[in-house]
This record gives C-alpha cells, sequence and structure tokens, in this order.
C-alpha cells in the first residue's frame, strides 16, 4: 500500500461516493463525468491494494478497506476544510501569542499594549500570566511563553545565563519612586531626601524570588513592616489610607489612586529601574512582534 500520491481530490470523490451510493449520483452532485469518477476511485484501490467497493446493480457498497479508508479520509477533508474556513474569516495576521510579566506590569502597561494591539489588529488572540523574573525566564526557554516582560535593576545584568543569550529590548528606564499618604508631612514637596526616610512605616512585600519590595533600598535601619502584600494596588490603597510608605515602580504612575502623593528621593546610591521585554532568538512569531511593538509604543509613556 502507498497513498503518498493519492489526492484530496481522489479523497472527495470516495467520500462522495460513499455518500451518494452510486457513481453516477456522486458525479452528478461533484459536476464530473461518470468516467472521471471511475478514474479517481482505479486510482485509490490501486494505493490501497485491493477494492474498496463492492459494485452491485442498486449501486456500491464499502468493502472492509473501504471504511477503514473513508474513516481516515473524513478526518483529513475536515481538517482541510476547517483550515480554509478558518483562513477565509480571519485576517492575514491572526494568530495568537503568550506573554508573561512581572506584578506591577501588569497595573497599566500591559493592559495598555493588549487594548492597543486588539485596536489594530482584532485577530491576534494574547494570553498572559504573570509571575516573577525567573518563572518567566524559565518558561521562555522551556516554550510555554513567546515573550516575558521582566524588571532590572542596577548592574543591570541578563535575565539568566542560559544559551543562546536571550533577545532584550529596553521598554523603559527611570528612576524608583516613592509612595506617601497625601496627608504625610513627606508629601509637601516634590522630593526628599534619603536620610527623612529613616524611621518610617513601611507597606511591603516579597516578590516571588523572595526579595523585599516596597521598602526603600539601602536604608541601614531596621525596617519597620506595618503592613505586608503582595499586589502592588493594595499596597498604594493602603498609603492612601495613611498606612505606610511604599517604593513605587514608574510603570504604575497611570493608576495612583487618590490620596497618594508620588515623590523623587534624592541622596544614596542610584535606584534605576529598566521594564524590559525578552524573547529567544529567532522565536518571534509575527503576532509576537506585533504585541512586542504595542508594548515598545507604551513603556517610554
Amino acid at each position: 500500500m502507498d497513498f503518498t500520491d493519492v489526492s484530496l481530490v481522489a479523497l472527495r470523490v470516495f467520500q462522495e461516493v460513499a455518500e451518494r451510493g452510486t457513481l453516477t449520483s456522486a458525479a452528478a452532485s461533484l459536476g464530473y463525468t461518470q468516467s472521471a469518477v471511475s478514474r479517481q476511485i482505479a486510482s485509490l484501490e490501486r494505493a490501497a491494494g485491493g477494492p474498496l467497493l463492492e459494485r452491485r446493480r442498486d449501486g456500491v457498497r464499502l468493502t472492509a478497506a473501504g471504511h477503514v479508508l473513508l474513516r481516515r479520509a473524513a478526518v483529513v477533508l475536515e481538517q482541510i476544510d476547517a483550515a480554509g474556513r478558518e483562513l477565509a474569516g480571519l485576517p492575514a495576521d491572526a494568530g495568537a501569542v503568550r506573554l508573561g510579566w512581572f506584578a506591577s506590569a501588569g497595573g497599566a502597561l500591559v493592559p495598555a499594549a493588549v487594548a492597543a494591539l486588539r485596536r489594530t489588529h482584532p485577530g491576534i488572540t494574547v494570553t498572559s500570566r504573570e509571575g516573577s523574573t525567573p518563572v518567566l525566564v524559565r518558561a521562555l526557554r522551556a516554550g510555554t511563553l513567546d515573550l516575558v516582560v521582566v524588571a532590572s535593576a542596577p548592574p543591570f545584568r541578563p535575565p539568566d545565563t542560559g544559551s543562546p543569550p536571550l533577545e532584550l529590548r529596553t521598554l523603559s528606564e527611570r528612576g524608583l519612586l516613592l509612595a506617601v499618604p497625601a496627608t504625610h508631612p513627606l508629601a509637601a514637596e516634590d522630593s526628599v531626601d534619603v536620610a527623612d526616610l529613616r524611621g518610617q512605616r513601611w507597606i511591603a512585600g516579597h516578590s516571588g524570588d523572595d526579595k523585599l519590595m516596597g521598602v526603600w533600598p539601602g536604608l541601614d535601619e531596621r525596617q519597620e513592616i506595618a503592613h505586608t502584600a503582595r499586589d502592588w494596588l493594595a499596597k498604594l490603597h493602603l498609603v492612601a489610607a495613611g498606612c505606610g510608605l511604599t517604593t513605587l515602580p514608574p510603570s504604575l504612575l497611570p493608576v495612583v489612586p487618590p490620596g497618594v502623593r508620588v515623590v523623587t528621593v534624592r541622596g544614596g546610591p542610584s535606584e534605576q529601574r529598566r521594564i524590559l521585554l525578552a524573547w529567544l532568538p529567532g522565536k518571534l512569531t509575527k503576532p509576537a512582534t506585533l504585541l512586542a511593538n504595542a508594548l515598545s509604543a507604551v513603556g517610554p509613556a
């Protein structure tokens, strides 16, 4: 048996003959001559190495081999037809892309980029999930994510040491900010000195790699943690309620609630933060490229 040269036309003819019950009816349905239908059936029987149809005076009946071929042909033809229907009903650049993002990127950056992509390319489906940088990078290398948005602090090392090195694009780079209650004494100025942060109550939480997030880095004292929360918006609402201070990634500026004053901090080491987009070399599909461009357009804002 050799089905390598069997055509889709022959399979469609065979399917029609099996449904109609006679070569004549199948030919009429397809707009073929009866001899053309007979030739297609003969080509299939040569490939199968035996008869697929039992010819009878009242029509045709499938042999055991014919039943096997019909079952398989139906699957193949349905898949081909489904592909045709899908392609006819979707934009040329439709597809799917899987995105991973670190916690604060979900506050404004990722939703804005996904919304922009939906407006310009509605046929693209984006699925996403939050995670810490190590988790996201492992998923990227395992092939379960196409793009990841991660954060980086000085000295701005690559997200991992794996091979091949990840492709990286800087979406934004800005200084870390401080969120204080609008009624707090530190809210009176646009910037505060790092020394003024001593003795303050903090709202903090642990990231996925167990690093304390929310306390200003490098303070030379044991910090008083008044509240812990992983969710950044929860931290900001606790600040608005006057419960303490927390650091603020610049990416969350668009979602700062009323009652919170955002200030810069003078003194101490530079606390720059980068938002990076990462992907595997040679693995960026067209939908992923379009999402990457949308993230780039939103990132610097």
